[in-house]
């Protein structure tokens, strides 16, 4: 049986893997030696030329303006702001439908997550029911959050 211990180490790999694919996601955004893959609909209209051919050796392959190592994040909130039809001229229309399901997803499973835990957590650990049947069940502290703990036409 999982218990709390594991659904939250769980949670925690699952949060630092996704803040680790994040981070190198927007390091290596700003890399000299990736700009066509990250920019290609730029190269494509000629709005951007290739950092590559200029600078020293070093410079054409990995980017040495720290300035842009503090602000590698301001990418995100300004694609928030934008319209749907200037992220497909800017960006293409992958990320237009990605940025759509990562939006409908946080209009969903924000309220829901807020009403589980103000809400339906508390009423399931309060229950109480499970108190009753631990001599003759088996139960972990997962159980206890489940809707099990709540006893039959009750209030809660």
């Amino acid at each position: 049986m999982a218990t709390l211990g594991d659904i939250g180490v769980s949670a925690l790999i699952n949060i630092i893997g996704a803040f680790a694919f994040l981070l190198a996601f927007a390091l290596l955004r700003i890399q000299p030696i990736n700009d066509r893959v990250y920019f290609r609909k730029w190269y494509i209209n000629g709005a951007r030329t290739s950092p590559r051919h200029t600078g020293n050796f070093v410079g054409r392959f990995v980017n040495l303006n720290i300035r842009t190592y503090l602000t590698f994040l301001n990418w995100m909130p300004q694609a928030m702001k934008m319209s749907e039809t200037e992220i497909i001229n800017h960006a293409g229309l992958d990320s237009a439908v990605f940025l759509r399901i990562y939006t409908l997803g946080l209009k969903i499973f924000g309220p829901i997550a807020i009403v589980a835990l103000l809400v339906l957590i508390p009423v399931n650990a309060s229950g109480g029911s499970l108190f009753f049947l631990k001599r003759e069940l088996v139960v972990s502290n997962i159980d206890k959050l489940s809707i099990s703990n709540v006893r039959p036409k009750s209030v809660r």
